[in-house]
């Protein structure tokens, strides 16, 4: 039985999406129907389809089974995706096995935020999600598949290819990660060495050693930030082998998983079973939502989540997710929210526990339709290999209620993450990692528009006191809307010697953020006339998660001059994302050009018509 809180959202969601859900149903049928397949291609399409397709060319030819399309974001710099090299050969074989094909249908980018943070390159994180969708598109137009299998992990790559492929919804799709790596230095060590660092006690040489201990081989890093967040989302949207998240990379266990849905996806295929935009409705959404409420995930899923939906035709904003977190109690601690990362978490009876204990709770939606199982509750069980074969078991309880506890006896009756809204505007807060004394501040604003005189100010002692940093022109339309990580030791020394400190800012947050409280995503931005762009230095702001509001406190912000916008950026490739700038909506929609401009294209077309 669903809890009527849960029913009660996404009842709510339904209802908005009505139109924009048959609209996006009515087109993937169409494409089922009558859209581009093997069968329908003509000969010359269909021989540069299979020309180059070596011992699959004869079944591929003969359209005597199902053809698999693997979407890859490979590269071997950065360490998820390393594990990918060999996947596509791997899957080819397994695809003979029960009769099927399988073909390497296009590459996407996959970035790496650990590498750009504080940098450049960093403006072009979140923009890279939507060139990700576009690539999936692009790599499964040639219509010469019946299933997709899409090889990507981190951060922006996951909601790019689910977004992509959602537009071939058709069709059915599975996420096959690579897993973690192993895990490294202690996280407070790591910590506490950044913040040595920032205070100028250690230098450089200590910090690289410090943080080369802790990124060191393949797989994902294993603090619980967007990454390992999106491994959680999918697993609650049935769009995983169930269990498969965490596993680690290059072990038979995740090679047996692996190979299980490539033959998953080959047996769907076989009767068009489980399409993916049908496995991707309001409950598969609510879910999602549910299990990254209940872990303490990202932030930067309150905008990702958003674009996904939107890419099926389903509305949701920040309101549904805050009243989803007043519903979800907090049964996981993983690091930056608690000493363990996502191995202890998986050891302690990781996303099966969760699973579990949310169904039981009432807290998620039984009956969506899954395509990595037959059902929701099977991502309940924890899978292992007995002998050569792959098997589910129970979970058992808890072995760590440091870091997993039940639904009746959670770390916080709510999901800690928070609506704020104001005459600043509305901005999502996270409250899971921060002591509940400090979830309302009140102080004095400082103004920045860049974090390199945020740190400026820092080592020069001027922001040693109660304060508010706000960061501002960090939106989606001024710069891509750049994590803003690289403040976190910083803000955590003032933290650290007293000060009541908090930061404001119309840019993101990492899923890494910690202690510190920060209102992240505020919007609307401060390009345009936003709020924030009105706030001056010394100005009284409060910032209370208690009570869900960002205010410049007796101010009448209206009657200001807003402030000159810094210089669109230049170098580094951005000047080529000034399109996705200058048509992107906001971050509570998603903040896309792609969709804001797909959506006023359908409004304009009103009914899915064959072409």
């Amino acid at each position: 039985m669903i809890d009527p809180r849960i029913a009660a959202v996404t009842d709510r969601i339904v209802e908005r999406s009505a139109s924009s859900r048959r609209r996006y149903l009515d087109q993937i049928a169409i494409e089922a129907d009558r859209g581009i397949r093997r069968p329908r291609l003509s000969c010359g399409n269909f021989a540069h389809g299979f020309a180059a397709s070596g011992e699959d060319k004869p079944a591929i030819r003969a359209i005597s089974g199902p053809n698999i399309g693997i979407v890859t974001a490979y590269n071997d710099m950065l360490s998820a995706h390393q594990p990918y090299n060999r996947y596509p050969e791997q899957m080819k074989i397994f695809a003979r096995e029960v009769g099927a094909t399988a073909q390497v249908a296009g590459g996407v980018p996959a970035m790496c935020d650990g590498v750009t943070q504080g940098q450049d390159g960093m403006d072009l994180s979140l923009f890279s999600r939507d060139t990700i969708a576009l690539g999936t598109a692009v790599a499964l137009s040639h219509g010469m598949f019946d299933a997709v299998a899409m090889l990507g992990i981190c951060d922006k790559i996951v909601p790019g290819l689910l977004i992509g492929a959602l537009r071939f919804g058709h069709l059915p799709a599975l996420l096959i990660p690579s897993g973690p790596m192993p895990t490294g230095i202690p996280n407070k060590e790591k910590q506490r060495v950044r913040q040595l660092f920032a205070e100028g006690k250690v230098g450089r040489e200590e910090l690289l050693a410090s943080e080369a201990a802790s990124y060191h081989a393949p797989g994902t890093c294993t603090f619980y930030g967007t990454a390992n967040s999106n491994q959680m989302m999918m697993e609650l949207m049935g769009l995983h082998i169930p269990g498969a998240a965490f596993i680690a990379p290059n072990t038979p266990l995740r090679t047996a998983l692996t190979r299980r849905a490539v033959h998953r996806l080959a047996d769907l295929a076989k009767g068009s079973q489980r399409p993916l935009g049908h496995c991707v409705d309001e409950r598969a959404i609510v879910n999602a939502a549910v299990g990254l409420l209940a872990t303490g995930g990202s932030t930067n899923h309150a905008i990702h989540l958003p674009a996904i939906a939107r890419a099926a035709g389903i509305i949701i904003d920040w309101k549904d997710l805050d009243a989803l977190s007043a519903a979800v109690p907090l049964i996981a601690r993983i690091y930056p929210n608690g000493s363990g990362d996502v191995n202890d978490f998986h050891r302690a009876g990781g996303i099966a526990y969760v699973t579990r204990e949310l169904l039981g709770a009432g807290l998620l939606h039984g009956d969506v339709m899954t395509a990595g199982g037959d059902t929701i509750a099977e991502h309940g069980a924890m899978p292992a290999l007995d002998g050569d074969a792959l098997a589910w078991h129970d979970v058992g309880d808890s072995s760590d209620d440091t870091m997993l506890r039940p639904v009746a006896a959670p770390f916080m009756p709510d999901g800690g993450m928070r609506l704020l809204q104001g005459n600043l505007g509305r901005a999502v807060i996270k409250t899971s990692a921060v002591d509940p004394d400090r979830w309302t501040i009140e102080a004095e604003a400082r103004v920045f528009c860049d974090q390199g005189s945020v740190l400026a100010a820092f080592q020069a002692g001027e922001l040693d006191r109660d304060v508010i940093v706000v960061v501002r022109f960090q939106g989606p339309r001024i710069n891509g809307m750049p994590e803003l990580h690289k403040l976190t030791p910083a803000l955590g020394v003032l933290q650290d010697r007293g000060f009541r400190v908090a930061l404001l800012t119309d840019g993101r947050m990492s899923g890494a953020s910690g202690k510190v409280p920060a209102a992240i995503h505020c919007s609307p931005e401060a390009l345009g006339g936003g709020p924030l762009a009105r706030v001056r230095d010394g100005d009284r702001i409060r910032l209370s998660a208690d009570d869900g509001v960002v205010e410049a406190v007796g101010l009448d912000l209206a009657s200001r001059t807003p402030a000159t916008a810094p210089p669109f950026p230049l170098g580094t490739g951005r000047e080529l994302f000034a399109l996705m700038r200058g048509a992107c909506d906001t971050a509570e929609r998603g903040a896309s050009a792609m969709l804001a401009a797909m959506e006023a294209e359908a409004e304009l077309g009103a009914e899915v018509v064959p072409v």
